[in-house]
C-alpha cells in the first residue's frame, strides 16, 4: 500500500480590507447585510490573513494609534475553528505590532472568547457592555 504524506501549506500575510469582508460576514454577522462588517476606517487599518492551501481561512484587522493599536473583526472560518489557525494569526499580528513599536494592544472581546484571549496574556479591562445585542469586554495586552 502506498502511503503518502499529505502536506498543508499555511501562509500568513498582510491583505487588503476588501479581502476580509466575506469571511467577517460569514463568521461574525451572517444574519446582517455585508455592509455591517465593513468598518468606516478599514482603509486606514492593517489587515492580515491566514491562508490554508491558498484559501483564506482566518482574518484580523489592526488599527494603530501611536503606540497603541486595537484589533477588530477577528474571524476564522467555522470549519477551521479549533485547529490553531486563529492562534497562529493572532501571534503573527502581535509580532507585526511589536515590529511597529506598538506597546499595547486592545480589543473588544465577545464574552464567549475571554478564555481564548487570556491564553495570550490579555486581561479584562472593563465591565461587560453590549454591541449589536452581544456581550463584550475590553481586553488589553502590554507588549
Amino acid at each position: 500500500m502506498d502511503k503518502r504524506l499529505i502536506s498543508t501549506v499555511i501562509e500568513l500575510k498582510q491583505i487588503h480590507a476588501i479581502e476580509t469582508w466575506g469571511l467577517r460576514h460569514r463568521v461574525m454577522w451572517a444574519d446582517k447585510p455585508l455592509d455591517f462588517v465593513k468598518l468606516p476606517n478599514d482603509a486606514q487599518g492593517l489587515h492580515y490573513g491566514l491562508f490554508e492551501d491558498s484559501k483564506l481561512v482566518s482574518v484580523i484587522s489592526m488599527f494603530v494609534n501611536g503606540e497603541q493599536a486595537q484589533f477588530r473583526k477577528f474571524a476564522t472560518d467555522m470549519s477551521r475553528q479549533g485547529k490553531g489557525y486563529g492562534s497562529k494569526l493572532l501571534n503573527f499580528m502581535i509580532d507585526e505590532a511589536q515590529k511597529q513599536g506598538i506597546k499595547e494592544l486592545i480589543c473588544d472581546a465577545r464574552v464567549t472568547a475571554i478564555g481564548f484571549y487570556e491564553k495570550f496574556g490579555m486581561q479584562i479591562d472593563s465591565d461587560v457592555f453590549q454591541k449589536s445585542g452581544k456581550d463584550y469586554v475590553r481586553m488589553r495586552l502590554k507588549i
